[in-house]
C-alpha cells in the first residue's frame, strides 16, 4: 500500500511532454562524500532554457544534492538520434581540469524523474600519458504506460584531450516499452546477493545464540544465585559447606544503605540517560518507518525523517532525564534540561560545522548552505527545546519522587579492597566486547551502504540487530553490576552506563580497520568527513547502549533490594 501512495509524488507524462535531465554532482569514485557541482568541471551546457532547482527537503540540502539543468531537449516517447548539443573550447586550463578528474577516477550522477544515473568522465591509456573524454551520452529510457520506470546510460565517443581544440558533446535518446512496474523501478539498484548473503544470515543466527546464552546466564544469576543469597540473608535454611566457603562473595546486601546514593555528576549523568533513551526511540521509529516505506527511493528522505523523528521525540529525553535528575535530588533542573536538549545537537552540529569549513575550502557540494544552518538552529531552539521542557516537567511531576526500596545512609560506606578484575575501570573496558560482537557484521553492511555505493534496504535485519543489541547490553550490564555489588562497591550507576557505552569504542576502532582495509578513500576532506561522522555515530551508539544498559540494570537493582529483608 505504501508504494502505491507514493506514486502520486512522481510525474505522469503525456506524449511529447518535457522530461528534465538534472545534472547532480561529480567527484572521485573512491571518495563517495567528496562531490562537486557537475559544472565545476568545464562541461558545456545544452541550449535549452535553464530551469532552476530548489532543495525540496532539509535532508536533500544537508546531503549536498546540487541539481542543475542539463539543457538537453528530451520529450516523453520522442526518440532523438545522435545530436550535438554544445562544444567545449579546450584550452590548457580546461584540459588540466579534465586530466585531474580522469586521473582521480571522477564520475558524475544525473537524475531523470528521480531515477539516478551514473557515468564516468573519461579514461586514460595504459601508460597514463594520453587522456580521453567520453563525449556521447546514449540514453535508453524505459516506460510503462505514462510513467518512466527505467533509465540506462552508455558513454561513447572517446575523444583524446588535446589543448586548443574543440570537442563536440552529443546525446541520443531511445525509448523502449518495459514490463517493470512503477513501484518496482528502484529494485534494479538494490543488491540482494550482497545484503542477503549467507554471512548476513549466519551473523544474525550467531548473535541470536549469544542472546540465548546471556539470557540463560542472567536467569541463572537471578534465580539460582539470588535465591541462595536471599536464603542466606534471611536465614530461612541451612547453607551447605560450599556456600559457607563462598559466603563473603555474596556481599551485595552490605551496601543496601548506599546502593541508591545519587551518582557523581548527576546533572551530566541524567542528561546522558535522557539523550540515550531518545536516540533509542529515534532508532526504533525510523527503522519501523523504513521497513514500511521505501525511503531509499527519495533523495534525502532518510535524513529528513530522522531529523523530524528526533525533534518529535524530544519529550522522551526530557521525561527520562528530568525524572532521573529529580530522583537524585537535583535542584537546577532548568540547566539539566538545556544540557539534555542540546547534548546531541551540539555534538552533531559542532562536527558538521567543522567539516563544513573543509568542504567550503574544497568548494564541495557537501558545504551546508547558510539557510540550512539557520533552519537546523531554529529546529533546535523552537521545536526540540520546548518539547524537552514539556517532557522534563512531566518527568519531574509524574516519576520524579525518590521511591527507593532502601533508605540511603547519611555517611557513605568505605569501599573495600578488591581484585583488580573487579575494578570499575576493568569492567567498563570489558563490558562492550559482547555487545560489539553481536553487531559488528551488521556494522560492515551499514558502513558499506553509507561509505560505498550500496543502497541499504534490509531494515528487518537492522531491527533484529537492534533488539539483539539491547538484550545483550542489558544482560552484560546486569552481570557486571551483580559482580560489582558483590564486591561491596556501590558505584554501579556510572559503571553500568559506561560498560555498555564502551561498545562505541570498539565500533570506532572497527571504523579504523574498515577505512584502511575496506576502502580506498584519500584526501583531507573525505578522511575528516569519515572519521568526524564515524565519531558522531559511535558516540550516539554508545550513549544509546549506555542508557539501555542503565535502565535494565536499574530495574534489576531495584528488584533485588525490594525482595531482601533489611534489618
Amino acid at each position: 500500500m505504501s508504494k502505491v501512495i507514493k506514486c502520486h509524488f512522481f510525474l505522469q507524462y503525456v506524449d511529447k511532454e518535457e522530461v528534465v535531465l538534472w545534472m547532480n554532482t561529480v567527484g572521485p569514485y573512491h571518495n563517495r562524500q567528496e562531490t562537486y557541482k557537475y559544472f565545476s568541471l568545464p562541461f558545456c551546457v545544452g541550449t535549452k532554457k535553464t530551469i532552476s532547482h530548489y532543495h525540496e527537503t532539509l535532508g536533500e540540502a544537508l546531503q549536498g544534492v546540487e541539481l542543475e539543468f542539463s539543457g538537453l531537449d528530451i520529450k516523453f516517447k520522442d526518440e532523438v538520434m545522435q545530436t550535438s548539443y554544445c562544444d567545449i573550447e579546450l584550452d590548457k586550463a580546461k584540459r588540466d581540469a579534465f586530466v585531474y578528474a580522469i586521473n582521480n577516477h571522477y564520475w558524475y550522477q544525473m537524475y531523470i524523474d528521480d531515477l539516478p544515473i551514473w557515468g564516468i568522465v573519461g579514461e586514460a591509456d595504459e601508460n597514463g600519458e594520453d587522456h580521453y573524454l567520453w563525449t556521447y551520452k546514449k540514453l535508453e529510457i524505459g516506460f510503462n504506460g505514462n510513467r518512466i520506470v527505467d533509465v540506462n546510460l552508455t558513454s561513447e565517443g572517446k575523444v583524446k584531450l588535446v589543448p586548443n581544440t574543440r570537442i563536440a558533446m552529443s546525446y541520443s535518446v531511445k525509448w523502449k516499452k518495459s514490463d517493470v512496474k512503477f513501484e518496482d523501478r528502484f529494485d534494479k539498484y538494490l543488491d540482494p546477493s550482497f545484503f542477503q548473503h549467507r554471512i548476513h544470515w549466519f551473523s544474525i543466527f550467531n548473535s541470536f545464540m549469544m542472546v540465548i546464552f546471556l539470557v540463560g546466564l542472567v536467569s541463572m544469576i537471578l534465580m539460582r544465585t539470588l535465591r541462595k543469597d536471599y536464603a542466606r540473608y534471611s536465614k530461612e535454611e541451612e547453607m551447605d559447606d560450599m556456600d559457607r566457603d563462598l559466603g563473603d562473595e555474596y556481599g551485595w546486601k552490605q551496601v543496601h544503605g548506599d546502593v541508591f546514593r545519587p551518582s557523581s555528576h548527576p546533572m551530566l549523568f541524567s542528561s546522558l540517560i535522557g539523550s540515550g533513551c531518545q536516540i533509542f526511540s529515534v532508532s526504533f521509529i525510523v527503522i519501523i518507518v523504513a521497513m514500511i516505506e521505501d525511503l531509499y527511493t527519495e533523495r534525502g528522505s532518510m535524513l529528513s525523517t530522522a531529523i523530524f523523528v528526533y525533534a518529535a521525540t524530544s519529550p522522551v529525553n526530557g521525561y527520562f532525564g528530568g525524572s532521573l535528575y529529580a530522583k537524585q535530588g537535583g535542584r537546577r533542573w532548568i540547566k539539566q534540561m538545556f544540557i539534555g536538549a542540546f547534548l546531541i545537537p551540539a555534538m552533531v552540529c559542532g562536527t558538521a560545522f567543522f567539516i563544513n569549513f573543509i568542504a567550503m575550502y574544497y568548494h564541495a557540494s557537501r558545504a551546508i548552505p547558510f539557510g540550512t544552518m539557520v533552519a537546523v538552529c531554529c529546529i533546535c531552539f523552537f521545536v526540540i527545546l520546548p518539547l524537552n521542557l514539556v517532557g522534563t516537567i512531566l518527568g519531574r511531576n509524574l516519576s520524579g519522587q525518590p521511591n527507593f526500596p532502601c533508605r540511603v545512609n547519611a555517611v557513605p560506606r568505605p569501599i573495600p579492597e578488591k581484585k583488580w578484575f573487579m575494578e570499575p575501570a576493568v569492567i567498563v573496558c570489558l563490558g562492550g566486547i559482547l555487545p560489539f560482537g553481536s553487531i559488528f557484521i551488521e556494522m560492515y553492511f551499514i558502513f558499506t551502504s553509507f561509505w560505498a555505493y550500496k543502497i541499504y534496504y534490509v531494515y528487518g535485519f537492522m531491527m533484529l540487530v537492534l533488539v539483539i543489541l539491547c538484550i545483550v547490553t542489558v544482560c552484560v550490564t546486569i552481570v557486571c553490576t551483580y559482580f560489582l555489588l558483590n564486591a561491596e562497591d556501590y558505584r554501579w550507576q556510572w559503571t553500568s552506563f559506561l560498560s555498555a557505552a564502551s561498545t562505541a569504542v570498539y565500533v570506532y576502532m572497527y571504523s579504523f580497520y574498515y577505512y584502511f582495509f575496506k576502502t580506498k578513500m584519500y584526501g583531507l576532506f573525505q578522511t575528516s568527513f569519515y572519521f568526524g561522522y564515524m565519531a558522531v555515530f559511535s558516540t550516539s551508539l554508545g550513549i544509546m547502549c549506555g542508557a539501555v544498559g542503565y535502565v535494565g540494570t536499574s530495574a534489576f537493582v531495584r528488584k533485588i533490594y525490594t525482595n531482601v529483608k533489611i534489618d
